[in-house]
């Protein structure tokens, strides 16, 4: 054997032929790779950018929405100042006074002055080729807005355009027989107010996604009305604002004020003419002309009535009564008003018996609400007051009236100048002058309005 190969053999070290130059082998050292570069500053600030121009876009794009619906706004006023305005550009130039976004500056003297219709009737007035432009028109102006009361403005427009247009064009026949009820789906609708509205919405909804056997016909018919009827709802408390807010501007809010007002007053003038029993708010033989008179009373006519209310107008004239001593000084005016008698059903004994909640008794009158206004009284130290009037020598607390019936007594409201005495024919019963606020009794003169709101008595039945 080769004496090399056996001394290998015989003495198997660690001995491997190691160059004296390469590292020293030590088996507690630990190989590991070395860590990952650090990203270069030159890529922090890429990526940073990358996303500040993503944000820069953006902010542009609304920065390009405000410039262009403040431009739009801009050529709406100078184009109704012109005498050239577009069916869009009233309706803009409407809803200035309750704008927050808008700019002071942007007001000119004498736009207080300028006559604009009301927001229905620019609507009611245009073809099919108008309604289309103006639904157009609103809905560019619906995408920009940003406001939420003046989206809501805009909504309440364009459901209005899309049921006019329903009305006019000829080639829908969707509506088919189920248009024969939509008197009787009118009367459910119009004495609601918002709110309630929106509760039926929500039932509807829900009875139309459920299995009952139902008249899908008419239930859609009814959603489809009972949004126009928020449309409705809506304008008229945006109408409300936009009065009030003008008012507000002219620094007069019981006092005379400029022709302009006739535009803000128009508003709620077809409003309230949808609604049932509401009267025309025109003016007839002497009734009180005013500006003034004509607000106040748009001004409660848009608040419509109540399920449980209807508008009272009974109207009584006075026996015996001449001239007042001031007529030759002041032209005398007869008040205007705007009225409500509350309705009800009252569940005595008798009633109990005969009758139940599907087959209900007789309404009968549970209360009144009277607004008179006297927005221009000569004498503004003495308040409007009112006074009962029992004919044929009848005390308190008698009763010459038949079995079944009930007395009537007359309520005479007292102003003083310019205007005359106003009487009223109501139920002769005692009034609950309780302050809770479910019998509701008020007394006030305030802003040129005297209102008189009470309720009668309850009369409870014991064994």
């Amino acid at each position: 054997m080769d004496p090399s190969r056996r001394n290998m053999i015989n003495n198997p070290g660690p001995s491997r032929g190691r160059d004296g130059t390469s590292p020293r082998y030590d088996s507690h050292n630990r190989v590991s790779k070395p860590p990952r570069p650090a990203p270069s500053q030159s890529a922090s600030k890429i990526a940073a950018s990358y996303v500040s121009s993503e944000e820069q876009a953006r902010q542009f794009v609304a920065d390009e929405d405000i410039f262009v619906l403040r431009q739009s706004k801009k050529k709406a006023d100078i184009r109704v100042r012109e005498n050239r305005a577009k069916p869009i550009d009233y309706l803009a130039f409407s809803l200035r006074y309750i704008d927050e976004e808008r700019d002071v500056f942007d007001d000119q003297e004498g736009d207080d002055d300028i006559d604009v219709p009301e927001p229905a009737e620019v609507v009611q007035k245009l073809d099919l080729h108008g309604l289309k432009e103006l639904e157009t028109d609103i809905k560019n102006y619906h995408v920009l807005e940003t406001d939420s009361r003046n989206r809501e403005y805009w909504e309440a427009l364009r459901s209005l355009c899309k049921s006019q247009k329903a009305k006019l064009d000829p080639s829908r026949h969707d509506r088919r027989v189920v248009s024969s009820v939509d008197d009787d789906i009118n009367k459910i609708l119009a004495p609601k107010t918002y709110e309630q509205l929106g509760a039926l919405e929500k039932q509807i909804k829900a009875k139309l996604r459920s299995d009952e056997d139902i008249d899908i016909d008419y239930w859609e018919q009814l959603l489809q009305s009972l949004l126009v009827w928020k449309a409705k709802a809506v304008l008229a408390r945006t109408v409300e604002k936009i009065t009030k807010k003008k008012l507000e501007r002219q620094g007069q809010p019981s006092g005379k004020m400029s022709s302009n007002t006739r535009a803000a007053s128009a508003q709620t003038q077809a409003l309230s003419r949808t609604t049932p029993n509401v009267p025309p708010s025109e003016p007839s033989g002497n009734d009180d002309a005013s500006q003034a008179t004509q607000t106040l009373y748009d001004r409660e006519a848009a608040r419509g009535v109540s399920e449980n209310e209807e508008v009272f107008a009974a109207e009584e004239e006075l026996p015996g009564t001449s001239k007042p001593q001031w007529a030759g000084e002041h032209q005398v005016r007869k008040p205007r008003y705007f009225n409500r008698v509350q309705m009800g059903y009252e569940w005595n004994k008798y009633n109990q018996t005969h009758y139940d909640h599907d087959n209900p008794p007789p309404k009968v009158v549970q209360g009144y609400k009277f607004n008179i206004f006297y927005p221009e009284l000569i004498d503004k130290t003495k308040a409007p007051t009112f006074k009962i009037i029992r004919e044929h020598g009848r005390r308190r607390g008698e009763s010459f009236a038949a079995a079944g019936e009930e007395d009537t007594c007359l309520i005479r409201f007292i102003a003083g100048p310019p205007y005359e005495d106003l009487a009223f024919r109501i139920v002769d019963r005692e009034w609950d002058y309780s302050a809770k606020r479910d019998r509701g009794f008020k007394s006030s003169f305030d802003k040129g309005i005297l209102q008189l709101h009470f309720q009668f008595k309850k009369i409870f039945y014991r064994k």
